[in-house]
């Protein structure tokens, strides 16, 4: 392993507001080949923890559906995240470094496996809640860790910091996204097909949670315990690897921001720097139709879609082979929309989401689905993947770009209001049938659509003020 205490960063507060990244030449460095290992070691670890939860996740509510255990474990895990983003990060981050917060806070999503093994209330509630105060801090030092990285790589080679940086996020989330197949093939894989019943199930949008344990569709859901347990055993072997491949090999660097006195202290910082983002800026209230609309329409596909649509009519067993068509679809625009967004704006981009995700919405009213017509479900979920591409990778970059001056009270907004939206809709998952949540799927698209039109309106006047302002005469 590399020596802890190979490179070291002084950052020091700029003029500007902004950090200033202060090299020490006389160290020695980082070499290329041990950061490059270091990249491909995280990415590597959360593959194999997110085969494990994505997949998870995706059955929780079809596989525990008895008193809504599986919906309120996902509403309990956002949570915990919106509480867990506001205080954890910052603090756990200076006192365990970047390297042992990522292990750490893996845990959470270990004992969260286990917890299926015996998926009542007492359990599945507390793991979520672990597993959402840890997600925080998993994240913020996973970002933090390649950042730096790309920090010291860009330096080493003379190339453009943030390309590299760029280029290192663009390979873990390649790894990442690889995890909606591996996962999803492992539980189709592992489930069997039923006996066909008589009765015909009433599925799609007048599917109602009752429906799913009424008698007329528990073929479709249920499965014997040893399938259950092979699948949950396969899960946290796989989160397992992850914490042990991440403590083993990922190499611990030292920043001196880490040590800095505020950083050690739990305390409301982020969370009043965030709430006075939020009443000073008129455009972060335009947007935050948008940003609970991320949520509630993730939380759709995870946890209606796949229970009235998908595992009502194919069965649990087809689950996992639908939702990797919408992983790899999903996969797919983000890398190429990604791209295009340069040439052509993300305004289009927009519009497309808007109208491919309205549309799908509107079909899935008055969808009778049938297992006799299985593309119309691979093709669903590979459009509603298209529009879920656009509205994650554009969205962020929108705060980004807005909001360059304040990232970190933009993106803690974009945390709070994204996992509301998911919080919110698995909470209700298990008292409304599907063609109410759609309802209110559509009311929050519709809600999206406005203001978003007024936030670009309100971006084009202010840029057209400011550019007859610095005309002569104007």
């Amino acid at each position: 392993m590399a020596d802890e205490k190979k490179f070291s960063l002084d950052m020091k507060p700029a003029t500007n507001g902004h950090l200033d990244v202060v090299y020490e030449e006389n160290k020695p460095k980082m070499d290329k080949r041990t950061i490059l290992k270091n990249v491909f070691v995280v990415s590597l670890g959360f593959t194999f923890l997110f085969t494990a939860f994505n997949s998870m996740a995706n059955l929780q509510t079809s596989l525990n559906k008895e008193e809504g255990v599986g919906a309120w474990s996902m509403s309990t895990i956002y949570v915990s995240l919106i509480v867990s983003c506001m205080f954890l990060p910052n603090f756990i981050i200076a006192r365990l470094g970047c390297k042992w917060t990522i292990p750490l806070s893996m845990i959470g999503y270990i004992l969260f496996m286990c917890a299926n093994f015996y998926a009542v209330k007492g359990t599945m509630i507390t793991a979520s809640i672990i597993l959402g105060l840890g997600a925080a801090p998993l994240w913020s030092a996973k970002c933090t860790y390649l950042t730096q990285l790309g920090v010291w790589y860009a330096k080493l080679t003379s190339q453009d910091q943030d390309g590299i940086i760029n280029l290192f996020f663009g390979f873990f989330f390649l790894f990442f996204q690889s995890s909606q197949i591996w996962g999803n093939l492992i539980s189709s894989l592992v489930f069997t097909a039923k006996e066909d019943n008589s009765t015909k199930p009433v599925c799609g949008s007048k599917f109602c949670p009752t429906d799913a344990v009424s008698g007329n569709v528990t073929s479709n859901f249920d499965q014997a315990d040893t399938k259950v347990y092979t699948v949950c055993g396969i899960y946290l072997g796989s989160a397992v690897i992850a914490a042990i491949i991440v403590s083993v090999f990922l190499d611990k660097i030292v920043l001196d921001k880490e040590s800095s006195a505020e950083d050690r202290k739990l305390s409301p910082k982020l969370l009043v720097s965030t709430f006075r983002h939020l009443f000073s800026s008129p455009i972060q209230l335009m947007l935050i139709p948008m940003t609970i609309y991320s949520g509630v329409e993730q939380a759709f596909i995870g946890g209606d879609f796949t229970k009235a649509y998908i595992s009502c009519t194919l069965g649990i067993w087809n689950l996992g082979f639908v939702m990797i068509c919408y992983g790899v679809a999903d996969a797919i625009c983000s890398i190429l929309f990604g791209r295009l967004v340069h040439y052509i704006g993300h305004i289009p981009f927009f519009i497309l989401a808007f109208v491919t995700h309205g549309s799908l919405q509107i079909a899935f009213l008055y969808w009778v689905p049938s297992k006799d017509e299985p593309i119309v479900f691979y093709v669903s979920a590979a459009l509603w993947g298209m529009g879920d591409a656009v509205i994650q990778t554009q969205i962020n970059a929108l705060y980004g770009h807005i909001f360059h001056d304040k990232a970190e009270a933009a993106f803690a907004n974009y945390r709070l209001w994204e996992s509301l939206g998911f919080a919110v809709t698995f909470a209700y998952n298990d008292y409304l049938c599907t063609d109410t949540k759609l309802y209110i799927c559509l009311g929050v698209l519709a809600a999206s659509v406005v203001c978003y039109t007024m936030v670009e309106a309100k971006l084009y006047y202010d840029h057209k003020r400011s550019a007859d302002i610095s005309v002569p005469g104007k």
